[in-house]
């Protein structure tokens, strides 16, 4: 069974700059990250895994994804994470 990954990146360049997202491919989307191959993050790789939390539904890691890009949840991955 797969799983679907939620992801917190750090910038190693620029300090305090984070990114979330989701993937299958854990390994895959950091080499794409720091490759360049995402407007959002290209200007400031390379970047590192922070944390990843595995999901069985893809519904479910949607659904935290959303909450973590959400002001409370940012609140929430600062403090946790």
């Amino acid at each position: 069974m797969a799983f679907y990954y939620v992801y917190i990146l750090s910038s190693i360049a620029c300090q305090g700059r984070h990114y979330t997202g989701l993937t299958k491919n854990l390994g895959r989307r950091l080499r794409a990250h720091n490759a360049g191959q995402s407007p959002f993050t290209a200007k400031y790789r390379p970047w590192q895994i922070d944390t990843a939390i595995a999901f069985r539904s893809r519904e479910h890691a949607a659904a935290f994804e959303r909450y973590l890009k959400s002001h409370a949840g940012r609140a929430f991955a600062s403090k946790h994470f």
